[in-house]
């Protein structure tokens, strides 16, 4: 019988990633009413606690609880996510093509075909570690876009095939939709006219702004976890996973965003990539991602962070998870003015006695 997912949505679980598939798959035909019947049984013994919370991509309460009651269950993190924008492509070169060629169908230019060979090799340097991580394999997600696939095709070069796990087209981070292309001058007008007024939440006439494709992008990544979580990319305990996501400048700079929570106005201080230039989230021993394991922090300032921003990532790159308000509290100025250090038990702060 079917089992019923369905289920946990009408409960608001929007995750399920209570168990193994490989424990799902070997259930005997009696044994899926059952589990139905448990996973019940525990979901309402879950939402009654006092303790639960809403389950979120960066909440990992549920994942320990879980992993406390069923030892089976673990989360296993890919080693890396690796961000790249596509090669050079002939709107790159050319703004007129999208006056002849829909922006999905825009190709490559031999120039972009070759950088996304190197970066093919770049990639398998970093993911290998020189040649010295023996167990490292890769899973794409890649963009639907011409540009996109054909970056993809050009990077699989430097790839044998029993390191590639798998791939997918995501339709999620595709290019941010920029409405109509064929009219050249009204388009330069217009990103003239997003730049004076913000790239984030600017959004072009019948096209999106980057508040959209921030909301499709969070979409992508819930599906992200589910796909971690579920083990559908990595079935081997004995390799490093390492996934690459093969997209755009805006939607990659976005992904980060989303990601490392950072503010409307951080976003707009960042450097769009160059072609085929990525950008590489490492574990830390902590849990944590962080760019500054495999970047170095005067990148880091090229690409335009502030010094908050980098300041973060160097936490990130050797923190526990759980800490960040504690350690990184310099983060409350950016949104409160005059914060107090100390509150006394009766409400009095710093030595200020109640009238």
């Amino acid at each position: 019988m079917d089992f019923p997912f369905s289920l946990f949505f009408l409960l608001g679980i929007d995750r399920f990633w209570l168990l193994e598939t490989s424990f799902i798959n070997n259930l005997t035909p009696l044994g899926g009413p059952c589990l139905c019947g448990y996973l019940v049984l525990q979901l309402l013994y879950l939402s009654s606690s006092s303790n639960f919370k809403p389950l979120e991509e960066e909440n990992f309460d549920i994942v320990e609880e879980m992993s406390r009651r069923h030892p089976k269950f673990e989360r296993r993190l890919p080693k890396r996510i690796i961000l790249m924008r596509h090669g050079e492509s002939q709107g790159n070169l050319d703004m007129s093509a999208y006056t002849t060629t829909p922006d999905y169908r825009i190709p490559l230019t031999p120039l972009g075909a070759e950088q996304a060979r190197a970066a093919g090799r770049g990639i398998r340097e970093a993911v290998s570690e020189g040649g010295r991580a023996p167990g490292w394999k890769v899973y794409f997600y890649v963009s639907p876009y011409e540009r996109t696939r054909s970056t993809l095709r050009e990077i699989g070069r430097a790839f044998p095939k029993e390191r590639i796990l798998g791939v997918r087209e995501e339709c999620r981070i595709r290019e941010q939709d920029f409405g109509n292309f064929q009219v050249e001058e009204r388009m330069k007008v217009i990103k003239e006219t997003r730049q004076r007024f913000g790239r984030f939440f600017f959004r072009f006439p019948e096209g999106e702004s980057a508040a959209d494709v921030f909301d499709r992008v969070a979409s992508f990544m819930e599906s992200l976890w589910r796909d971690i979580d579920m083990k559908r990319i990595d079935q081997d305990e004995n390799s490093e996973t390492n996934l690459v996501i093969v997209s755009h400048g805006l939607t990659t700079r976005v992904f980060l965003m989303k990601w490392f929570k950072w503010t409307v106005d951080q976003f707009e201080r960042l450097n769009n990539l160059e072609n085929c230039e990525f950008r590489v989230m490492q574990l830390g021993p902590g849990g944590e991602y962080s760019l500054l394991i495999h970047h170095t922090q005067e990148e880091l300032e090229r690409w335009g962070m502030s010094p908050e921003m980098i300041a973060d990532q160097q936490w990130r790159a050797t923190a526990n998870r759980g800490t960040w308000n504690e350690d990184c509290s310099w983060y409350l100025t950016s949104f409160f003015d005059g914060l107090e250090d100390s509150e006394d038990p009766d409400g009095e702060r710093n030595g200020e006695n109640e009238l």
